[in-house]
């Protein structure tokens, strides 16, 4: 077997997995855990292992911690908490561009926002937060420990290290990506239950226009919003057909499967490896509350389609957002430079 075929059936099983047992064992939030293999599995290489695993997860507690410490400034000072949080976000951002800190990074942002908005309206909604990424993250790591051994990589390939760009550049990436996140971070304020996911949806584009530029954003960032919704659909409409647990976990393989052939270049693709992951992602944020709002008797479909304006919504900003501060830099550097050229 080729090894992007191994690489890709190793992303769809662990990921199919990690959602039967996450669902089975009843865990809050429980497609945090399919959530986590993506983001996990989206650089090929071996799981962590057991000490990197409790050495990740007293990472993820330090950096939750963040968050339940700005709890109270967000209820009584919250000028000063959004300050915080927007300095958080920047350093977040700047140790996944800089120094390749990739969950660190994510974790770190995690905190400054998810668990502080959540907090803002019950600790127990933020312990519940904090509860469901803890279980989240075992699970993933569980899960690709079970998938490794049969897909395993070849002795001589190694995972690509993740490059940290110009210390100015990723500097000014991680400026756009905490101007990105904030406004869906505001929003998250005024009504955390029903905007709390666009929290995590504005994240992911904030870490992926760290690799498109103004020109290709329409179509990495529109597009694979509109393909994630697109595939949520089709998953809701062929789950409908027989609802049980068996049907979610092999519907997940298929989608995760065809997702990972396309991110590993088993199937070919006119676009970037992000494009995918970022159409997964989308998809796993909509349709994990749907099946919540399901289960409870609410009406999924019209929580779902709010959900998805949501999202378009906040990366239709994060297009205008990169094209206006893009220009905006250009045009100093041009300043820059001509005003360098006539002083000599």
């Amino acid at each position: 077997m080729k090894l992007a075929e191994r690489r890709a059936l190793r992303f769809a099983i662990a990921t199919a997995l990690a959602l039967a047992l996450a669902y089975a064992l009843g865990f809050p939030l429980p497609f945090i855990a399919p959530l986590f293999v993506v983001f996990l599995s989206a650089m090929p290489g071996p799981p962590m292992g057991a000490k990197g695993l409790v050495g990740l997860l007293l990472i993820m507690v330090v950096s939750l911690t963040v968050g339940v410490l700005l709890i109270p400034l967000i209820r009584y000072y919250p000028v000063s908490a959004v300050l915080i949080v927007a300095v958080g976000l920047y350093f977040s951002m700047y140790l996944t561009l800089i120094h390749g800190k990739r969950l660190l990074g994510t974790f770190l942002t995690i905190g400054f926002t998810l668990i502080s908005v959540a907090g803002s309206v019950d600790y127990l909604l933020a312990t519940t937060v904090i509860k469901s990424l803890v279980l989240g993250i075992s699970a993933a790591v569980f899960c690709q420990w079970i998938v490794y051994p049969f897909f395993s990589e070849d002795p001589t390939v190694h995972a690509p290290a993740e490059a940290g760009s110009g210390e100015e550049l990723s500097n000014w990436l991680a400026i756009r990506a905490m101007l990105i996140v904030m406004p869906a971070y505001l929003l998250a304020l005024t009504n955390p239950s029903q905007y709390l996911m666009t929290i995590m949806k504005s994240v992911s584009l904030g870490q992926q226009t760290s690799t498109v530029n103004a020109r290709h954003a329409g179509r990495e960032l529109i597009g694979s919003t509109f393909v994630g919704g697109i595939m949520a659909v089709m998953f809701w409409l062929l789950l409908s057909i027989l609802p049980s647990l068996w049907m979610f976990s092999l519907w997940m393989l298929a989608f995760a499967l065809y997702t990972a052939a396309k991110l590993y270049g088993f199937l070919r693709t006119k676009v970037a490896p992000s494009f995918w992951i970022n159409a997964l992602v989308t998809m796993l944020i909509l349709l994990g509350p749907a099946v919540e709002d399901s289960a409870n008797g609410k009406d999924a479909l019209t929580a779902f389609f709010q959900r998805f304006a949501t999202f378009v919504a906040v990366t239709l900003y994060a297009w205008g957002a990169l094209a206006i501060l893009e220009n905006w830099r250009n045009r100093r550097i041009a300043r820059i430079k001509s005003t360098k050229v006539l002083s000599t």
